[in-house]
């Protein structure tokens, strides 16, 4: 994920009233939050000291190891999500300047949301992009309550015009999902859609499982970015 805002999209927000929670399973209203506080209890032990550590390295140039960004969750709710810092700072200012002086890269943007070879992605955030790590503090928001451990890509404030359909406000958004263990990189950013509609009808604890068990087997592979 990108750390910056999109000029692509000034439209106004869908109808959030309209947006029908679907069949409510015992898994879907208490079980998924259920697994999310019992993994995270579990993972605490390794992800603190490895945040800790990553977030070390980050700060050697100066700057805050952290980046918080205003996100849209369930029901059209705004949070503020929270990563490792992979760009240089003031990341959102130089994207205006970087496709301003390149057609290519805009019209990338505007495709996909992300840039495959970020001019703004600093040495160490390369690789905590490849391997995910930069990720790890979105684990804060899922405690919170804002997120859950899988569901749709938290998406920007403007980015809800991009977005062609209602299935993401059924859901927390999730640090991994079913778009995330696909052809993410090849995907544009209004085809989250469908990958969303296919989570929200089949969301079950079998289904949780499959997509956590898939995204270590994605994150071995280093195919982030």
């Amino acid at each position: 994920m990108n750390e910056l805002s999109t000029d692509a999209a000034h439209s106004t927000r869908p109808d959030l009233t309209s947006v029908s929670l679907g069949p409510r399973s015992i898994y879907r209203s208490y079980g998924k939050r259920w697994l999310d506080l019992a993994l995270l209890i579990l993972a605490a032990p390794i992800v603190i000291p490895l945040v800790g550590l990553l977030a070390v390295l980050i700060a050697l140039d100066g700057s805050s190891p952290f980046f918080v960004q205003d996100r849209i969750g369930e029901k059209g709710h705004r949070f503020r999500m929270f990563k490792l810092r992979t760009m240089v700072p003031d990341a959102e200012q130089a994207l205006a300047h970087v496709l301003q002086n390149d057609a290519t890269l805009r019209q990338e943007w505007n495709r996909h949301q992300k840039l495959a070879r970020d001019p703004r992605v600093t040495w160490i955030g390369a690789i905590l992009r490849r391997a995910s790590l930069d990720e790890l503090p979105q684990l804060i928001n899922v405690a919170l309550g804002d997120m859950s451990l899988v569901g749709p890509r938290p998406m920007l404030v403007e980015q809800q015009a991009l977005y062609p359909g209602k299935s993401y406000f059924r859901l927390r958004p999730g640090v991994t999902g079913n778009w995330q263990i696909s052809d993410r990189h090849q995907s544009a950013f209004a085809d989250r859609a469908q990958f969303d509609d296919v989570y929200s009808r089949t969301i079950s604890l079998k289904m949780d499982l499959k997509i956590l068990l898939a995204t270590v087997g994605v994150v071995m592979r280093a195919t982030g970015r």
